[in-house]
């Protein structure tokens, strides 16, 4: 590329995004505030023409990357970008290929978890080359443990080291089945386009995130008769019909034991309207006591987006999600030790009321199927707001309130 030094084109090689916590396509990591994703061009047409009142609750757009598949020393697929912007040291590729962190991630050991159809990843630290450790990904995972869908925690065998290293799997998963495609597909020498994102919990020491899935309908206008039905029956059997959101994934940082507390989409899919609200509950209940000073400024946010969707026209978000962001570090640290044999689900958390309002964030992502008036792969023209939506985010702010309130 004509001007740019050859700096700025070095190679970047894409990690997964360890805080990926729902959906089923891969999320790469680009560098520290920046992800990537595969270009649909209905979700690049979105962003191309967003409006501009809706740009505080999206991702802001970056640009397009190409990437293709590399294999690394071991002979195991890496995907590897050529950037067009300027990208931080974190994340670039070299020489030691071998030793990148996408190495390490494809030396884990894959274990089936008893009882569950989902697969839980662990690695012995002995196995993390010191280059990985102080890597920023490194850091990030030997910070902290993660507790996945089935409630067990996931440890060494070794109870008493002081860096435990289980973490949530689902964006490794994701990945996995990613590159499994990819590689199936395609030679390494098939160029892809990416779109390049912002990361959006990048400022965050331990991002709790909450993805839901909004609407009550998912199906696209694209959609086949047989995708349209399996849509439609996974809205009916849970709060989508009901509510018009769904929970696809959690993480919550839990203060008292130092780990995260995690859910995926199949346990949302299984959740009553009870069981939606209880669970909204444990995401804001850090193991101690109930966040309730993010209470206030998320319901605030909420409904500063209700108000932009009410006013957009012929636009439906079907299949989009709503990300929920709060930091789990709380400003007035918990100096408490911390005992790694604590159980993570206290439902019988106390209230905290804070005098600060925590930093908090509301985003609208993935907007493969949306569609609006004007959009180059419009399929169908609708007229009015998308009062599927709106349901949801009435909802959404109704069952806040009623937690604010006590209820």
């Amino acid at each position: 590329m004509v001007g740019q030094s050859p700096e700025s084109r070095s190679a970047v090689l894409l990690e997964p995004f360890v805080h990926q916590v729902g959906g089923h396509m891969s999320m790469m990591k680009y560098d520290e505030h920046t992800v990537c994703k595969p270009l649909v061009s209905q979700e690049l047409s979105f962003y191309e023409s967003l409006p501009l009142a809706m740009r505080q609750f999206t991702p802001q757009y970056k640009g397009i990357v190409s990437v293709h598949l590399k294999k690394d020393s071991l002979g195991n697929p890496t995907l590897v970008a050529s950037p067009s912007l300027q990208t931080e040291s974190c994340g670039r590729l070299d020489n030691a290929i071998g030793d990148s962190s996408v190495t390490i991630w494809h030396k884990c050991k894959w274990a089936a978890s008893t009882g569950s159809e989902h697969t839980l990843v662990k690695w012995s630290h002995t196995q993390l080359t010191k280059t990985f450790k102080d890597s920023c990904l490194g850091k990030m995972l030997l910070r902290t443990d993660l507790q996945y869908h089935t409630d067990s925690l996931l440890e060494d065998a070794n109870r008493n080291q002081p860096e435990r290293n289980s973490y949530n799997p689902w964006g490794l998963h994701c990945h996995r089945q990613h590159l499994n495609r990819m590689s199936s597909k395609h030679n390494e020498n098939k160029l892809h386009q990416f779109l390049l994102l912002e990361n959006v919990v990048s400022k965050y020491n331990y991002p709790c995130i909450l993805d839901l899935k909004m609407g009550t309908r998912q199906h696209g206008d694209d959609a086949s008769e047989e995708k349209k039905a399996r849509h439609i029956k996974k809205c009916e059997q849970s709060t989508s019909a009901s509510l018009g959101v769904r929970i696809c994934g959690m993480q919550v940082y839990q203060a008292d034991t130092g780990h995260f507390l995690c859910k995926d989409k199949y346990y949302g899919r299984k959740l009553s309207p009870e069981g939606f609200r209880q669970t909204l509950r444990q995401f804001l209940c850090n193991g101690n006591h109930l966040r309730t000073d993010l209470l206030e400024p998320i319901i605030l946010r909420l409904k500063g987006l209700l108000s932009v969707i009410r006013k957009q026209s012929s636009y439906r978000f079907y299949s989009s999600s709503l990300l929920i962001i709060y930091d789990g570090q709380e400003h007035k640290e918990n100096t408490a030790p911390v005992d790694n044999h604590l159980h993570f689900q206290k439902p019988n958390c106390t209230t905290s009321h804070g005098t600060h309002h925590a930093r908090v964030d509301v985003r609208m992502i993935d907007f493969a199927h949306t569609t609006f008036k004007g959009s180059k792969c419009n399929h169908t023209t609708y007229d009015g707001p998308d009062h599927g939506y709106i349901f949801g985010l009435e909802n959404l702010i109704k069952i806040l309130q009623n937690i604010s309130e006590g209820k």
